[in-house]
């Protein structure tokens, strides 16, 4: 039995920043890398935490679409945050993105991010 995965790359996200794919499938699982907020069209990153967090969540959207799911499919996200004290606005866009169930979620603090960005998502989708 050999191991197969397949490397996601689209146009509907921000091509990578580094030596990593923007997603991989393996075993009905899509493991997306994390998002920042880069547009998707210029690479420019969004100036302030609240367009930067709507553009992590298009490009999201964005690499969900580019392998025919929707948000329904994401059962794990993990949020990486320069300042914990702005979750609240995480929350809040959780409500407009996600409807209930929502997925599973681990959030954590760090002290920087590619780019200057102040949020990353990642997500784990299934078909």
């Amino acid at each position: 039995m050999s191991f197969k995965k397949t490397i996601i790359s689209t146009d509907n996200a921000p091509a990578a920043v580094g030596t990593y794919s923007q997603g991989v499938f393996h075993n009905g699982v899509y493991y997306f890398s994390g998002q920042i907020g880069l547009n998707a069209k210029t690479g420019e990153m969004a100036p302030d935490f609240d367009s930067q967090l709507k553009n992590v969540l298009e490009n999201i959207d964005g690499l969900l679409n580019s392998q025919g799911l929707t948000r329904e499919n994401i059962i794990k996200t993990t949020i990486f945050m320069t300042n914990l004290d702005k979750f609240s606005k995480v929350n809040e866009a959780y409500v407009n993105f996600f409807t209930a169930p929502y997925p599973a979620r681990s959030t954590v603090q760090v002290s920087a991010l590619p780019k200057g960005a102040e949020v990353e998502i990642e997500v784990i989708a299934a078909k």
